[in-house]
């Protein structure tokens, strides 16, 4: 594994620069999360990696965190089976620093540890398009984006009335289905999509012999009024009811393996909002409320039918965003926002609110030249205020080449678990984070091939870690250990990561599609103590990835990927090894009308064995197939 690696890398700067996908030049990619408002990505000097339906469908993907795995910078974990515990971290930073979006509502847990979001539960029935940016980005985002924000974006309305529909067979007897219809009619329009996944999974536990099953039924769903021209209402819905098995540490071992054990998990998010463009689009307001609510349980009917563990947690959000274009050259993006949060995990109940302002310029000095720059103010209920900066540029040259810088800064408020649990600490400050990156992308040979290679380095400071109390802080006056036993959070973490990640896309025919990443990334601890200098756990220094499909002339598509994700630890002491791993999967797709068509896929085609949380199991070889309709 670790001779491919240096070959690959050796290959990659050999090759300097290289792109996630081939873009169409008549159709210029627009991304909004890197200002909350849409913009060209050749105006953008961050890195942002864009996923889009046909991906999605070709990949014949089911889990969007499998997606994610095979993006640069991005590494994934996941506690077993299907539906199991799903972290997604980017760039080495800690998972609960991945802001997840999904259209446009905040979704990261506010009764979780840590605040983050479980990809476990997110499947792509619904997914239309996902927008995965690195690094820091708190100036329009707030709260969390210190490794990178995903924001996840459902089937929008069309115009006409279209549906699609699939359903699929294979592995551990696994059934996914979804349907979705969309249209337009005078100045309604509207969308929904339905999706349910059920399989009898696999043993998380990797010394385990009983399988983990799980299911999940949900739908998305969109409507839009337009009650004169530029003016209107939107409103959109997203419902997710997931139930898996889960395997824990029984008496009298108390080691990981099989259990009786499940949890349940409801999610609802919804988005309200009334938008009003004036001055022929120059002038673009939208005021917005949103809601999240994630209500959990987990039984163990060892101990009876109650549940042994609830968390409940809501965030509303109230928000104002205004783009105004003064000049063709300048756009001012700003925006005023309160949320409030809270939850209650049967113990504690507990809430808290964050007031925050933003504004952010957009200049083009020249046709070629894009600078942004910006500033945030988010006022804590409980931490008090704090200040964020941002600034990037991008210079598209008429030679097909672009470059990008960009600095970043980025903050995490304490959750209300570390605020207001038994172990709280009422006088945590935020997490921050500066990061700066560097990189070039080219084109050539008439876009058929597009390159690219960029650079970061992240410093993150004042992170949130549980420590112990020693007896005699636990008798000092002013203590935050006093009455504390059994430990306490505190700001006492400190990490760094850089590195470089390398993209290639290449098009050589019109049938064929060839993508690459190579991602190396140094994460190290700086934590004072006996950690110091280590690596951050699970975090692999390299990850690559490898696709190819090709598209006979009489319909039949074929294709491939191949991902590698090289070693790391399991712990901060570096004491356990978790062994790189290499996963090839094909895949084949085949027309039957012009609205039908059969596929099928087989994963970990070599039947690999590997973990990417020690003593937690992992799919080997699994075939699925299916059949795919749509309806224009």
């Amino acid at each position: 594994m670790t001779k491919f690696f240096l070959l690959l890398g050796a290959a990659a700067i050999a090759a300097p620069a290289y792109a996630q996908t081939i873009p169409d030049p008549d159709a210029p990619e627009v991304v909004v999360t890197a200002t909350r408002a849409a913009q060209p990505l050749s105006e953008i000097g961050q890195a942002v990696t864009v996923i889009d339906r046909a991906e999605i469908e070709r990949r014949q993907t089911v889990i969007v965190s499998d997606l994610l795995a095979t993006t640069p910078g991005v590494t994934v974990t996941r506690n077993g089976t299907i539906g199991a515990l799903t972290s997604v971290r980017i760039r080495g930073a800690e998972a609960d620093q991945t802001l997840v979006v999904i259209d446009g509502v905040r979704v990261n847990d506010p009764s979780s540890t840590g605040g983050g979001f479980n990809f476990g539960n997110l499947l792509s029935s619904s997914v239309e398009r996902i927008e995965v940016l690195r690094g820091p980005n708190s100036v329009p985002w707030g709260s969390q984006a210190i490794g990178g924000v995903v924001n996840i974006i459902t089937a929008a309305p069309t115009e006409g009335v279209q549906a699609r529909a699939n359903a699929e067979y294979g592995y551990a007897d696994s059934v996914f289905a979804s349907a979705g219809v969309s249209g337009k009619t005078g100045p309604v329009s509207g969308s929904l999509t339905g999706g349910y996944l059920r399989t009898d999974g696999i043993s998380s536990a990797a010394s385990g012999t009983e399988r983990d099953g799980y299911r999940q039924y949900g739908a998305t769903g969109r409507v839009g009024v337009e009650f004169a021209p530029g003016i209107g209402l939107d409103l959109r819905g997203y419902f997710a009811d997931s139930r898996v098995e889960i395997d824990g540490f029984p008496a009298p071992d108390y080691v990981l393996a099989d259990t009786p054990e499940y949890s349940k998990t409801r999610e609802a998010y919804g988005y309200a909002g009334l938008h009003a463009n004036f001055a022929d689009g120059r002038f673009n307001n939208r005021v917005a409320f949103t809601i999240a609510d994630i209500n959990r349980d987990n039984y163990d009917p060892s101990f009876g039918s109650d549940p042994t563990f609830i968390g409940r947690g809501r965030s509303e959000r109230y928000e104002y965003q205004g783009d105004f274009r003064p000049l063709d050259q300048v756009r001012v993006v700003a925006g005023f926002e309160r949320e409030n949060s809270r939850f209650n995990d049967g113990f504690t109940f507990a809430d808290t609110g964050i007031t925050s302002v933003y504004g952010q310029l957009i200049v083009k000095p020249l046709d070629i030249l894009t600078i942004t720059g910006g500033v945030r103010n988010d006022d804590h209920d409980d931490f008090g205020s704090h200040t964020t900066f941002g600034a990037n540029a991008a210079l598209a040259l008429r030679t097909g080449t672009t470059i990008r810088a960009s600095y970043g800064e980025g903050f995490k408020a304490p959750t209300l678990y570390q605020l207001f649990s038994d172990y709280g600490n009422r006088g945590l400050d935020p997490e921050t984070a500066r990061n700066f990156d560097v990189g070039v992308e080219q084109a050539f040979l008439d876009n058929r091939v597009r390159a690219s290679v960029t650079y970061f380095n992240r410093r993150t400071r004042n992170q949130i870690d549980f420590r112990d109390c020693s007896p005699a802080e636990q008798v000092t006056a002013g203590s935050i250990c006093v009455g504390r036993p059994f430990g306490v959070y505190d700001n006492i973490a400190r990490a760094e990561a850089d590195g470089v990640e390398f993209t290639l896309a290449l098009r050589p025919v019109d049938a064929l599609t060839l993508t690459a990443n190579y991602s190396y990334i140094d994460t190290e601890n700086r934590s004072i103590g006996s950690d110091f200098g280590n690596d951050l756990a699970r975090r692999p220094k390299q990850t690559a990835s490898v696709d190819a499909d090709y598209r006979f002339a009489f319909g039949l598509s074929v294709g491939g990927t191949v991902t590698m994700v090289g070693d790391s630890f399991d712990d901060a002491a570096n004491t356990v090894r978790l062994d790189g791993y290499a996963l090839a999967g094909v895949r084949a797709e085949m027309p039957i009308t012009d609205q039908i068509a059969l596929y099928g896929r087989v994963d970990n085609l070599t039947d690999s064995r590997y973990e990417t949380i020690a003593g937690y199991g992992n799919y080997g070889r699994a075939a699925y197939g299916g059949v795919r309709l749509r309806l224009k």
